[in-house]
């Protein structure tokens, strides 16, 4: 490809294939910009940052926006519209993958808007965007204006046939027991998302460690270009408390909140009583605020400092955490099935003030989503939704639809599940997850949920499966840390780590971690997969004293489905042309067929009527076998012979001289439409497939090869000319109308 006056391109070697960054061509007045390619897989990624500050905001305000353009793939767009709509959700999933591991790098106090935006301008469907994603972001915001304390960058790994691989393409990808995407910088890892099936732990963590490897060249690129290309930094304004403030808040406040802490108290009653403390410390300050020697938002944030400051240090020091538990404890478990009456499946799981009610449907299989995106998969027949409603936190605020992290959260929990369900499942699983009640690790609680709520609903999962949410504490001076196992809200803002852990008693499906520090050492990361392992057996443990293995029967209520299998060459066959068959048949025993290319057929239906019409496709299936003996009713007369249906769209032609053990001078006096005729089948055109029957040979006892030269000795002498016509099989009526 010929390069333009100033592009600048870097390459380098990941998984044996080359992985390019270009810049300085495309979107020059970004802030940065780059174009990454990895095969014929191309994204164009820019970083911009806004010149308005907004000040009144107690966040740092970063959007990623990924841009999935089906242009990329050769494809357009299925909608009405034909253009790309609202993003789908593997866009969102991928938003939030890119902005999870950049987030913590940014200066803290930053309130200038940044946004990073993705566009797929090439898809090659091999090679996974993900990794390409996290580090063309990470490159275009290291040679950008923008503060940041980058770069990172990502790799993924799969494991196939007993062998590691670094960025599997997606035909490998379907082979891989692990799916493993991670992020990290030169020094540690920052964020890990990844599904296996049921593989241990020491293996996973394995894997982190060859992730962390392989994208040590990509961050040399990066800094290579960061080195000679890279923008001056811009200047910003930090919104921090000024350090004066957060002294005197602190001196005032210490006491009373590991006061308040000591109490082991529950959400609510803790949140009430440090807002006492918070309300009580402005009333004492309110003349130095109103005398602007104090400003009131760092009165505020530096109290949320002291709170973190004093819970921290009582978790290092004592090992206590704000509810009084110790380090390993999980908190109160309840659990129950059966809760909702209508419904296929509900599970119930509560574990202490985080309460989920998951609800499990099954449909057939023509309810799979259908996928239109860049990704490899096209459809999707294991969905799981997760729902966060307001009241779940106690709060009032106006709903519009799932938020991008209530996406994330159904989609973990829906890689967790997904192991344990047979791959011969006909069924379409929607699961719903209502967090009704929220203190921390709903997404886990989901997982848990959702277990219950399979098993209740009779599906055969191969396992049940459990998620546990883990946290960490570390001072970075020091070194000292406290694994946390079944964090609650407060240690998850507080804490330095969020890391979701889900699986069997086997081994792990579902891993999720983010980190608030820069690094994470790997033996911390072994202390964290122990304490996981054995907080989710105990979960297991709970959940099977309620419900120990699915129940024998579905609900009710559900539908049932059959399934058969047929040559996929026959498929044609049972469609019918137009769909007719296919109609007919679903119209005549009021059921659904659904028929996969590989010849998969499921019907589904009320009991009697689905058997009848799986019995009916059976025998249309069936081949017409020569020397068989068949008895059908007769659809057509003519002057040579009659037309016999002897299986469902398959007609035998029986020549007039072969109707009866004498000479027949009128069809009619044998057979007329509607009669029901036995006649035995002796010869199957092979490249028509049209068949000749004689029920001179049932009635004579004659063999195949006898009622053969009787049936020619028949033309010979001078039958019905018209015989030339053969039988006549119906659905093949193609090739009349070309004639």
């Amino acid at each position: 490809m010929q390069l333009f006056d100033g592009a600048r391109v870097y390459s380098t070697e990941v998984g044996g294939r080359t992985l390019s960054l270009e810049t300085g061509v495309l979107a020059a007045q970004a802030g940065g910009a780059v174009t990454i390619r990895y095969g014929d897989t191309v994204l164009l990624t820019t970083a911009t940052m806004s010149k308005d500050v907004k000040g009144h905001l107690n966040f740092f305000p970063m959007t990623v926006e990924f841009e999935e353009k089906l242009y990329a793939a050769g494809r357009i767009p299925g909608s009405f519209f034909r253009r790309e709509g609202r993003p789908s959700e593997q866009a969102i999933l991928l938003d939030r993958l890119v902005d999870r591991p950049l987030r913590p790098l940014f200066p803290k106090g930053m309130r200038n808007e940044v946004q990073i935006i993705i566009t797929a301008l090439s898809s090659d469907g091999q090679n996974l965007m993900d990794p390409l994603a996290i580090s063309s972001a990470s490159a275009a915001l290291s040679i950008s204006d923008i503060p940041w304390n980058g770069p990172v960058a990502a790799s993924t790994i799969g494991f196939v046939e007993g062998e590691f691989v670094v960025n599997p393409t997606a035909d490998q990808m379907e082979r891989s027991s692990l799916n493993l995407v991670a992020a990290g910088t030169e020094d540690n890892l920052l964020m890990v998302e990844a599904g296996a099936h049921e593989l241990p732990e020491d293996l996973i963590v394995e894997a982190l460690k060859l992730a962390h490897e392989s994208m040590q060249p990509v961050l040399g690129m990066i800094r290579q270009m960061q080195a000679e290309i890279g923008k001056e930094k811009r200047t910003v304004q930090f919104f921090l408390p000024a350090p004066e403030t957060v002294e005197l808040v602190e001196e005032m406040a210490k006491d009373k909140v590991a006061e308040v802490l000591a109490k082991g108290l529950g959400k609510h009653e803790l949140g009430d009583s440090l807002d006492e403390i918070k309300t009580e410390i402005k009333e004492a300050l309110a003349p130095r605020i109103e005398s602007e020697e104090l400003v009131a938002s760092d009165v505020s944030d530096a109290f949320s400092a002291t709170v973190k400051k004093v819970t921290r240090q009582r978790i290092l020091s004592e090992g206590v955490r704000p509810d009084g538990r110790d380090t390993t404890t999980v908190r109160p478990i309840r659990v129950q099935v059966g809760r909702l009456p209508r419904v296929h499946g509900s599970g119930l799981f509560m574990r202490g003030e985080t309460h989920v009610l998951t609800i499990a449907t099954l449909g057939t299989p023509g309810d799979a989503q259908r996928l239109d995106t860049l990704q490899p998969q096209t459809e999707k027949r294991y969905i799981h939704h997760y729902n966060f409603p307001p009241f779940s936190t106690g709060e009032a605020y106006p709903m519009r639809g799932p938020k991008r992290r209530e996406i994330g959260h159904g989609a973990l929990a829906e890689r967790a599940l997904l192991p344990v369900i047979p791959e011969d499942y006909p069924y379409t699983l929607r699961l719903v997850s209502e967090a009704v009640s929220s203190n921390g690790s709903t997404s886990m609680a989901s997982v848990c949920g959702s277990t219950l709520a399979l098993m209740d609903a009779g599906v055969p999962i191969t396992a049940p499966v459990a998620g546990i949410a883990m946290g960490l504490v570390q001072d970075q001076e020091s070194g000292d840390y406290q694994v946390l196992t079944d964090i609650q809200g407060m240690e998850d803002a507080l804490g330095d780590m969020d890391f979701k852990v889900a699986g069997t008693e086997h081994g792990i499906t579902a891993l999720q971690m983010d980190l608030k520090i820069k690094g994470l050492d790997f033996s911390i990361l072994d202390q964290a997969m122990e304490q996981a392992r054995q907080g989710r057996l105990h979960i297991l443990g709970k959940m099977l004293e309620v419900l120990p293995e699915p129940r024998a029967e579905m609900s009710q209520f559900a539908p049932r489905i059959l399934t058969t299998h047929i040559n996929p060459e026959k498929i044609g066959r049972l469609i019918g042309p137009g769909g007719k068959t296919v109609r007919a048949l679903q119209e005549k025993y009021e059921v659904r067929v659904d028929i996969d290319e590989d010849g998969s057929v499921y019907v589904s239906g009320e009991g009697e009527r689905a058997d009848a019409a799986l019995a009916e496709i059976d025998q249309m299936m069936e081949e017409v076998e020569v020397g068989k003996i068949y008895t059908g009713t007769v659809v057509r007369v003519e002057p040579y012979g009659v037309f016999v249906n002897i299986l469902p769209g398959v007609d035998g032609m029986v020549h007039i001289s072969q109707l009866a053990d004498y000479r027949v001078n009128k069809v009619e006096d044998i057979a007329n439409m509607g009669d029901e005729l036995t006649a035995m089948v002796i010869d199957v055109d092979p490249s028509s497939g049209k068949v000749r029957m004689s029920r001179q040979a049932v009635l004579e006892g004659w063999s195949v090869e006898e009622a053969k030269r009787q049936d020619s000795g028949g033309r010979r002498s001078g039958g019905r000319g018209g015989d030339r016509r053969g039988g006549d099989r119906r659905g093949g009526g193609r090739d009349r109308r070309r004639r």
